[in-house]
């Protein structure tokens, strides 16, 4: 089985684990009819939504580089999960992202191509949405 095929099953089966695979599969049919949707906040902001986006952040890397807050997952995961969906519903009520931490990492080739980092908080509203 080729990586790919192994990184689209992982995630098949988180989104099967919040029962997100369904309305998924309904939202992915009708934009392949052409549906306009006009609003898809309810989605976004629901509680299995939200909790699957905490999952697929915290098996990623990168959920341990702090952002311009200096926060990460870890400091997600001191909250208890009633906290986290609170703060999470919160965002979705007025949504401002914060700055994007840059830092230069090495290509290949020995030059240097900005990276941008945004904060946790950030990745998870982003997340959510994706």
């Amino acid at each position: 089985m080729t990586r790919t095929k192994q990184k689209k099953n992982s995630r098949l089966r988180h989104a099967e684990y919040y029962d997100m695979q369904c309305a998924f599969d309904k939202l992915y049919a009708n934009s392949k009819n052409g549906k306009i949707f006009a609003s898809l906040m309810d989605l976004i902001a629901s509680d299995e939504n939200i909790k699957l986006a905490y999952r697929n952040i915290k098996r990623n890397n990168g959920s341990v580089t702090p952002g311009v807050d200096g926060k990460t997952i870890e400091d997600v995961e001191k909250l208890s999960e009633t906290e986290y969906l609170r703060i999470m519903r919160a965002k979705f009520r007025w949504y401002k992202p914060k700055a994007v931490r840059r830092v230069e990492i090495p290509k290949p080739d020995g030059r240097m191509r900005p990276l941008g980092i945004p904060s946790i908080w950030d990745r998870l509203v982003q997340q959510c949405i994706l």
